[in-house]
Parts: C-alpha cells; sequence; structure tokens
C-alpha cells in the first residue's frame, strides 16, 4: 500500500472542483487558410505566429483601428499534446507541431548531428516547450545594454516591467505552499496579461529536500523569488492556467477569443522575402505550404503590403534566412547563393547560441525509500498511480498537474568551480576570433570580444547563473545546462537551394575549448552535491555517467565529445541586438541597420542568452517592443 505524504494529502482535500476543458474556439480574430483570402495592404505585416508575434499583434490591435496580419507557416491546432501539462514535454512528442531541421554533423562531437527544434503551429515555440517559466539575472539583460552604453534602456531595470505585463502570476495553493515550503514573491510579477503563470497542485516532498540539500555546499544562494533577477536556488512556475490545468501560450493569451476585426491570421504561409523598395521594406511575399502543400512544391507567390512596417518575429532559425533571401545579409554569402546585395549586414546568421545540455547521471540509492511518495511511484506503485489517476479525472488535480517540475539552482561559477579566477583570466587573454568560423567579419568578431570580455567578468562574481540542475522530487535528478555556452555557431540558407531547402544549422559546439573546462565543473560540482555533501550522505549517492575514470579535464573533454547535446531548445542571437560596429543586425529599438520599416522581433535579437530557459524573455521583449513600435519608447518604464 502506498503511504501518502502530507503533500498528498493536501492534494486530496482541495475542495475546488474543476471539469475538464477542451481548447478553446476558435472564435477569435479573422484566420485565413488560403492566401486569397488575404487582404492587400495592412499597417503592420508580422511574419511569425509564435510567442513574440503573436504578443506583438494583440498589442498593436489593442486600439481596433490599427490593422495587422500574422503569417504563420503553421496550422491552428488543438492537439492535446500542446494543451497537455503533465509531464511538459507532450507538444515535443508530436512531429506535425515541429519544424524538420537538422544540424550539420557537429565536428567537436565526432559529427553527430542534433535535432533543431522549434514550434511550428500557432503559438509557435511556447506551444511545445517544457513550460518552464524561468527569467535570467539582473546582470544577463543588464549585459544586452552595456553593448551600446551604460544608459540603455535594455537592462533589468528596463525589462522588469514588462516581465511583469507579459505574466498573470497565480500563487500556489496555500496549503501545498506550506506542506513545500515554496517561497515566492509577487512584487516581481503582474497579474493582467493573458499567459497564466500558475503552479501545479502537488509537489512531492523530495523535491523540497533536493533544494535544502544545496546548503550542505557552502556559498549556495538561495533566492526568494524566480523573478527577482538573484541566481540561486528556487521554486518556479509553469505555463499553465490553473484553472482549467491546461498549458497557457501565445495563442491562449493572445489571440483565442479576441473577436478583432483589425487583427488577422494566415496559416500555412511561408514568407519567402521581404520586399523593398531601395532600402525601404513595403511588404512580403509568401507562398501556401499548408497540409497537401509541402515547402517543396509550395503554391505561388502572393504579395502582402505594409503601410507603416514588416516585423519579423520567425525565430532565431528563420528570421535571419529571411533576411537572407531579401538581400540583408554578409555580401560573401549572398554572392554566393546569386542574392542581391540591397544591405550588406555581416551579423545576420551569426552569433548563433543554445544552451547545451550534458548527459551526467546521479541517483540516490535509498532515496525512494526515504521520500514517499516520490516521482517514480507514479510509473512503478501501482496504488500512487491509480489514486494519481482518479485525483486528476475528478477535478484535475494532483501529481499529473505537475509538468516537468518548478524547482532548480542556478548557480554563478565562483560557487561552482575552485578555479573560477584562472577560468576568467583565460577567457579574457584569449585570441577570440580564433574559436570564430574562418573569415568572419571583422565587425562580428569584435562583437565576440565584447561578449568574452563581459563574461569573463561574470565568471569572476556571483551576479550571473551558469549552472542548471533541474530538481524533480525523483531519485534521479533532470538535465545539467550550461547556460553561458562560449561557443557560437552559424545560421545561414543553404547556398544547395536558399528558397526551397531549410537554413544550414551549425552550433559549433565546444569551439571555443574553455566550454569543455567549465561544463567538466558543472559535472564536479554535482559529483559534490551527491557523492561529497553532509545533507545527502545518508542517501548514498552514485554516479553512473560520466563515472568516477573520468577526472581530469582532457577524459571530461572525451566524455562531452561523445555525449553532449549542444541544444536545448533555446536556438537565439542570429540577429543580434548590438552596435552595427560589433557585428549587430538590429539597433536598440530592434530596427534592422540600413533598412526602413523592417523590425526583428523575437530571440534571435538577443546578443547574448539569459541564464534560463527563454521564452519568458521572449514575451518580455515582445511586450516592450510593441511599445517601442506604438510610442516610440518603452512606456512601461514610466507607468
Amino acid at each position: 500500500m502506498c503511504r501518502l505524504s502530507t503533500l498528498a494529502v493536501a492534494a486530496l482535500t482541495l475542495t475546488q472542483s474543476y471539469s475538464p476543458a477542451s481548447a478553446r474556439d476558435l472564435r477569435a480574430s479573422k484566420v485565413f487558410h488560403n492566401a486569397r483570402q488575404v487582404e492587400g495592404e495592412y499597417d503592420y505585416v508580422i511574419v511569425g505566429g509564435g510567442t513574440a508575434g503573436l504578443t506583438v499583434a494583440d498589442r498593436l490591435t489593442e486600439d481596433g483601428k490599427t490593422t495587422v496580419l500574422v503569417l504563420e507557416y503553421g496550422q491552428l491546432s488543438n492537439s492535446t499534446s500542446i494543451t497537455t501539462v503533465q509531464g511538459g514535454f507532450m507538444g515535443m512528442s508530436d512531429t506535425s507541431l515541429l519544424y524538420d531541421i537538422t544540424s550539420v554533423p557537429q565536428v567537436n562531437l565526432r559529427n553527430r548531428t542534433t535535432a533543431v527544434l522549434a514550434g511550428k503551429v500557432v503559438g509557435g515555440s511556447s506551444a511545445v516547450n517544457a513550460m518552464m517559466t524561468v527569467r535570467g539575472t539582473a546582470e544577463d539583460y543588464d549585459r544586452w545594454g552595456s553593448f551600446f552604453s551604460n544608459s540603455s534602456h535594455w537592462s533589468w531595470e528596463g525589462l522588469l516591467p514588462y516581465f511583469k505585463r507579459a505574466l498573470n502570476f497565480v500563487p500556489p495553493d496555500a496549503d501545498v505552499t506550506k506542506s513545500a515550503n515554496i517561497t515566492y514573491d509577487t512584487r516581481f510579477w503582474g497579474n493582467t496579461s493573458g499567459v497564466y503563470a500558475g503552479w501545479p497542485s502537488f509537489q512531492y516532498p523530495g523535491t523540497t529536500f533536493h533544494m535544502e540539500a544545496f546548503r550542505g555546499l557552502p556559498g549556495v544562494p538561495f533566492a526568494p523569488d524566480s523573478g527577482s533577477g538573484k541566481p540561486g536556488v528556487y521554486w518556479y512556475p509553469t505555463f499553465m492556467d490553473p484553472k482549467r490545468v491546461l498549458r497557457s501560450y501565445a495563442r491562449t493569451g493572445h489571440y483565442d477569443g479576441l473577436n478583432r476585426a483589425n487583427y488577422h491570421l494566415a496559416t500555412g504561409s511561408k514568407v519567402v522575402r521581404v520586399l523593398l523598395n531601395g532600402t525601404t521594406a513595403t511588404g512580403v511575399a509568401f507562398v501556401q505550404v499548408g497540409p497537401g502543400r509541402p515547402m517543396a512544391n509550395p503554391g505561388l507567390e502572393t504579395v502582402v503590403r505594409a503601410r507603416k512596417e514588416v516585423i519579423l518575429a520567425a525565430g532565431a532559425v528563420h528570421s535571419p534566412q529571411i533576411l537572407q533571401l531579401s538581400g540583408i545579409g554578409s555580401s560573401k554569402l549572398l554572392a554566393s547563393a546569386n542574392i542581391t546585395t540591397v544591405v550588406d549586414l555581416p551579423g545576420v546568421g551569426q552569433n548563433f547560441q543554445d544552451h547545451p545540455m550534458i548527459s551526467a547521471s546521479f541517483t540516490f540509492r535509498n532515496f525512494t525509500s526515504t521520500f514517499n511518495p516520490s516521482q517514480e511511484d507514479l510509473y512503478t506503485n501501482r496504488t500512487f498511480s491509480t489514486w494519481s489517476s482518479t485525483l486528476w479525472q475528478t477535478n484535475r488535480t494532483g501529481p499529473n498537474s505537475i509538468a516537468t517540475g518548478n524547482a532548480a539552482a542556478w548557480l554563478p561559477f565562483p560557487v561552482i568551480s575552485p578555479r573560477w579566477q584562472d577560468i576568467s583570466h583565460l577567457l579574457t587573454t584569449q585570441n577570440h576570433t580564433a574559436h570564430l568560423p574562418p573569415g568572419t567579419d571583422p565587425s562580428v568578431a569584435a562583437g565576440y570580444r565584447a561578449q568574452m570580455l563581459s563574461y569573463a567578468s561574470a565568471l569572476a562574481n556571483n551576479n550571473t547563473a551558469f549552472y542548471n540542475l533541474v530538481l524533480t522530487g525523483g531519485a534521479s535528478n533532470g538535465i545539467l545546462v550550461d547556460l553561458h555556452p562560449l561557443s557560437r555557431g552559424t545560421v545561414n540558407i543553404d547556398l544547395r537551394d536558399p528558397k526551397g531547402r531549410e537554413p544550414v544549422v551549425d552550433y559549433r559546439a565546444l569551439s571555443n575549448p574553455l566550454d569543455a573546462q567549465i561544463m567538466a565543473d558543472l559535472i564536479r560540482f554535482t559529483r559534490r552535491y551527491y557523492l561529497d555533501n553532509p545533507l545527502t550522505a545518508s542517501l548514498a549517492g552514485r554516479e553512473s555517467q560520466p563515472g568516477s575514470a573520468v577526472q581530469t579535464d582532457g577524459e571530461f573533454r572525451t566524455f562531452l565529445e561523445a555525449t553532449l547535446s549542444p541544444s536545448e531548445f533555446h536556438p537565439a542571437g542570429t540577429c543580434a541586438m548590438m552596435p552595427r560596429e560589433l557585428g549587430g543586425v538590429v539597433d536598440e529599438e530592434l530596427r534592422v541597420y540600413g533598412v526602413e520599416g523592417l523590425r526583428v522581433v523575437d530571440a534571435s535579437v538577443m546578443p547574448t542568452l539569459p541564464g534560463a530557459n527563454t521564452c519568458q524573455t521572449v514575451y518580455a521583449v515582445a511586450e516592450k517592443a510593441a511599445d517601442l513600435i506604438r510610442y516610440g519608447a518603452p512606456t512601461a518604464m514610466v507607468e
């Protein structure tokens, strides 16, 4: 018989009853499935109906007068793969919701290729991600503005109002909060958005233990709230509507139910280029690629004009591709593809970043006998799994309301590594250009050097998180992540068939050799947590991968070459917001350099990755971009 903890009892005694809810009806703004339905001209044309695109479209059309067309490659989908909360990864299991892209073989990873996952559906990657609602540290966002000046409005203070505007924070249930010792601070959150940051109605007791066990290691900070801008061990919410207990994402928050005649959405639409009159964007050309019409056999081009602006929100993989196809990018690359250069902008498609995932494996052998129930019981204990299913079917509460979990460690490098000074010095003094692709434009190289010097400083302070370990409430914990990789890749058009093929994605994993040393120290720290920690000693920790035979930096690098994933599915950086002389593609107003009437609003503008899952940051960037477009200034900063 399964012995239920006080947490389980708390879940059982919740009195509010929820009836299972289906996805919302498609009664909203006009949706077109045929290019002939699209009007010939709008105030704004937005390319991409994902996290950023739908957010901006919602804000621009709030006045009921401004006309907006959103062009989305994917379809409107009511799939339970999107809406299901349990486990958090159902969206990624449905290949119809994802682009079919594979990276080039990774030279430093024994020529392994990697799936390049991005949402191909209305709602974009917010419809398929792991639902983790996390921000980076304040220094992550201050770093963005520092590439321009010390007074840039791209900073923690400049983005915090938009983080608040972007999400509707609903506190966790009081009983579960008390039982699990969940901490949060509503000062860092808002409550007006249609996108929710909610909490499951159950937590495993082992999750609280996992968090408290970090107190056994010196210097580990504990942040009061995941939104505080501080690194540390903390609880964080889930992209979930807590009343309906369904995924909350860009479509539910910024499209469904709006009923605005000035907000149009065309699905199954692939934009092939931005229309330019000289160096002024006047609209886009797109083709239909819906069901039964694959990209290799698209329909005829349709042209739609933009009276005010074209806004690219196609993501870090496709926004640079569209710019290059439009003649905006490196003149050398464009000449090789027989594309006339309109604006020579070498940074387009460069500076590609993602969060590498490390396949280390540790287990507490005495965990399940100490903490009951545990996550494993959901799959191994029939009594507990039956109880969980019954609770879910009755009132949509209990363990099945947990996505990927709600706790993790996000720690600065001096806490992780005793050699933080040495690695910081090595990064400062290395030949940065040597670790970029051959022939990299000097401006891009200068921007990379500026980023590396900023990271060298961050490696030596306690303000930036470099280490991430997700805590699951089970005997074995989740994913170990390097939050600030130093290596940079590329996303460029495929010269074999620029218009017909997906772009060529090269992560260039481990191309900066210091990445392997930093990741080695991330694993060494995790060893200490499991194997040399007075608070975990009684649980008999065991390391199965990489194993005790791996000790030196060289041995760790060999292990990483065989096992590392270069992607946590957080592509970013390919249209970087940096000064043009530093390889930037967009300015502080997100306007493409050298082009009038064209902006980029998505993860591609992030010059450096935040030390967190990217979705919440994309929402905040989109909210801020909407103000920049509407008012020419970030008005939320003075509200």
